[in-house]
């Protein structure tokens, strides 16, 4: 399988392991599509072999887990060290997430939280001290994640459940 060779199969498994990949089963997206479970999970694991699938990932509620300040650190690094330097970030206690930005002076944003403004200053210190110039700060107050809709096309219907269970078109 090799990049952008998706076909409309493997665009809806990943689009319905975007919903929520813990709950959905090989056999919940079989039944949506009329395929077997076993050629759902034999193409989930083609996808997983050739990294399309990285990884697996819950969604936290930061505040509610005792980390109420969210904040995205807008980074300046040197090009040349903009790769080890995002990810050294990564390290760092509290960093949630490292985006490298291709173009422009704002090339290295960092998600990070914190119980409280000494932890948010001790990361803008160890980002510093790692050579990445702090251009700004955001704090956030929320952040929601959806799957990708351009997985489907418009007239195939696709449904997506939200947390109430009610479903949307």
């Amino acid at each position: 399988m090799k990049n952008g060779e998706l076909d409309s199969v493997d665009r809806h498994i990943l689009y319905y392991l975007q919903q929520d990949a813990r709950a959905t089963s090989s056999t919940d997206i079989a039944e949506k599509l009329g395929l077997s479970s076993s050629t759902v999970r034999t193409r989930i694991n083609k996808l997983e072999e050739a990294e399309i699938i990285r990884g697996y990932h819950i969604d936290i509620d930061y505040d509610l887990a005792g980390y109420p300040l969210y904040v995205k650190i807008i980074c300046t690094a040197p090009v040349p060290d903009r790769d080890a330097l995002a990810n050294q970030a990564r390290d760092i206690r509290g960093v949630t997430a490292v985006r490298e930005i291709m173009t422009g002076e704002r090339n290295v944003y960092v998600n990070a939280i914190g119980e409280n403004h000494d932890n948010l200053n001790r990361i803008s210190k160890e980002l510093d001290a790692l050579g990445l110039k702090i251009v700004d700060e955001q704090l956030i107050r929320d952040e929601f994640i959806c799957p990708y809709q351009g997985f489907v096309d418009e007239d195939e219907g696709a449904t997506v459940t939200d947390e109430s269970g009610e479903e949307r078109h």
